[in-house]
This record gives structure tokens, sequence and C-alpha cells, in this order.
């Protein structure tokens, strides 16, 4: 199956959302959640993530996550994941609870296409303090592919992962997930990187970049949003149509995506001094507002 039939596939069957000038977005991936070893490249910035979504929760976003929340490649399970990082969870199952939390899977969490598998793994976890099972994520969702539709014009914005472009971690990702635990887990503690991946392989990132712009370009240049190369993007109108919202791994640093107000913008969070040498978590805005009615075409 090539690139263009799995992002057919993935708009075909994508899950449908409503939205209007008064709807406010916040869209994150790549957050790669993991247990907290050394190798979970997360641990470094939970802080600042878990601020930055507290922010948008009480500014009342609704929370769209673009595949590879969580880190089940170098992990076996969720539950470890779970326990390192219980405070984002409480977070997340508060957007859930107030029906602002939609998820796409990724290569990394590419398990959660399985509905039986999220609802066996994310309904519930055991409360060691109660000693019984708690819920958490009741009746929760997992899409390919998400169409953001604006109620009044018709436009849409197609969200997915974006490894539809990616052939080695889309169609054999069970292999590549397999080489992750057992080989370069415990080298990307050493410092070596996974030159499978497009996030740290330039020459990769190029070709799975082309083939999304492709796909776009012979679908009317319909706005795309994905993550997977961790590398941001924000087209001005009249270019093609493609965004990245980045990743939430950045060295000391996240990006993401708002829409707000009929706009887009792309945004980083990260942390600054002030002037007498504490420390704060500070929202930067790096492109944009830009009017997503400015992207529509005919």
């Amino acid at each position: 199956m090539s690139s263009k039939s799995r992002f057919d596939r993935a708009y075909k069957n994508a899950n449908i959302i409503d939205f209007d000038n008064n709807s406010k977005f916040i869209l994150f991936s790549d957050c790669h959640r993991g247990d907290n070893s050394f190798a979970d490249d997360f641990a470094n910035n939970r802080n600042i993530y878990f601020h930055a979504l507290k922010h948008y929760y009480n500014e009342g976003f609704t929370y769209c996550e673009l595949g590879d929340g969580d880190e089940l490649w170098e992990n076996l399970s969720f539950q470890p994941i779970l326990q390192a990082h219980k405070n984002v969870y409480m977070l997340m199952k508060q957007f859930h609870q107030q029906d602002r939390l939609h998820m796409i899977w990724g290569n990394h969490d590419m398990v959660y296409r399985n509905p039986n598998y999220v609802e066996k793994n994310l309904t519930t976890y055991f409360d060691q303090k109660l000693g019984e099972d708690v819920e958490l994520f009741c009746d929760l969702k997992y899409h390919e592919g998400i169409i953001l539709k604006h109620s009044e014009t018709g436009q849409e914005l197609f969200l997915t992962h974006g490894h539809q472009a990616d052939w080695w971690n889309y169609t054999i990702w069970k292999w590549s997930r397999f080489l992750v635990r057992i080989l370069w887990k415990p080298l990307n503690v050493m410092g070596i990187a996974d030159p499978t991946s497009p996030a740290k392989n330039y020459k990769e990132l190029i070709k799975v970049e082309r083939r999304t712009k492709k796909w776009i370009i012979e679908n009317n240049n319909l706005i795309t949003i994905v993550g997977h190369t961790h590398r941001p993007r924000f087209p001005e109108p009249g270019d093609i149509a493609f965004f990245n919202d980045g990743s939430c791994v950045h060295p000391r640093s996240i990006t993401g995506l708002e829409i707000e107000n009929g706009e887009i913008s792309l945004i980083k969070w990260q942390i600054s001094t002030k002037e007498d040498g504490t420390l704060q978590i500070v929202r930067v805005l790096l492109e944009g507002p830009k009017k997503l009615i400015n992207y529509k075409t005919n």
C-alpha cells in the first residue's frame, strides 16, 4: 500500500468534529511519555508540558493529541508510564470527562488502533492507596485521523500523525518496535540516535515531508496537520497547506499549534529566567496567528 493509499484511508475513516470561530483547540503530538528512565525523553519536559496543558484546560481549550503520546515501543505496557507521569494523565482525564480530549494513534502507540487494547489498558488503573481499580479513560476512542470541519464555511482541517508517509514506521512497525526495544533503547541512553526515525535522520525527514506535501497538493491543498518528524512547519497562505506541530521532546521546550478565533498559531512553551534569577515557564508565539479561511481553496 502506497503512502497515498494510507493517507486516503485515514482521511476517509477520520472522525469528524464540528467547530466554529468560538472553538479553541490545542494540538500537541510526539510526547513519547515513558517510564521516567534515562531513555524517557518526555521526562525532561514534563513540568513544561503539565503547566501548558493546565493552562489550556483552564482556558477552555479542547486537546487533540496527534499520535505518539505514549512511548509503547521502548516500554512493554502502559502501567509504568502511568505511574511515572500520573499527574499528566489525571489532567487528561479531566479533559476527557468534559469531552475535550481527542486522540490519534501514531507509530509508537499504534497498538491503540485496536479498540480492545484501549479498553483493556486505559479504561481503569489499579490505585494502590485504595486497593481497587479506579476509572481512567472510560470509552476513550483513538482514531487514525480527525477532521475539524467549520460549521459555517465547511472548511476542513485534516489531523493525523503523519507516519502514513513513512513505509518503515507504518507497514513494518512491529519490526521497528522490536529493534527499538532490543537495540536502540540501550544505545539511546548512551547518546546514539535511531537512524530509522525521521526525527533523527534528516534524509528520512525530507522524504516523509515530500510525500505528505504531494498528497496535500493532490487533495486540493487540504489543510493537513501532522507530527511524526518533530519538525514544526507553519506555511503562509497560498503555500502548500502543510502544518506540523513539532513535538514535546525538543531540548528544554515543547511546541504545538493553537486554533482560536478562526485563526491558527504555532507556539512554544519553554523555561525562561527572570531578572532575579528565578525560573518561569512562558509561552512564546513563533508564527501566526493566521486566519484559517485564508488557506481555503475552491
